[in-house]
């Protein structure tokens, strides 16, 4: 994956770090207002449901066994960044 450094990412390797290390047991992903906010489910009212980029639960299932290092992060961020600009960010 090739970072082009004029693109400015709306979703960044910290951002899934939040995600993939929270303390919630549902946690999830959220834009909202240029914001990457990550929130136990419970919280996401109908409001912010379509603003849902990822839950950790199904995250995962996608991630290899072991240690996260940046370049993981990175290539996640990378396509949850996409799913951002699909949803019109």
């Amino acid at each position: 994956m090739k970072h082009h450094p004029e693109l400015t990412w709306l979703i960044d390797r910290e951002c899934v770090r939040r995600l993939l290390e929270s303390e919630d047991t549902d946690p999830t992903l959220v834009y909202v207002r240029g914001d990457c906010l990550v929130m136990p489910a419970a919280e996401v009212d109908e409001a912010h449901k379509g603003l849902v980029i990822a839950r950790r639960d199904e995250l995962v299932t996608h991630l290899p066994e072991g240690e996260l290092n940046d370049h993981l992060l990175d290539a996640v961020a990378h396509r949850l960044d996409n799913v951002v600009r699909d949803l019109g960010a």
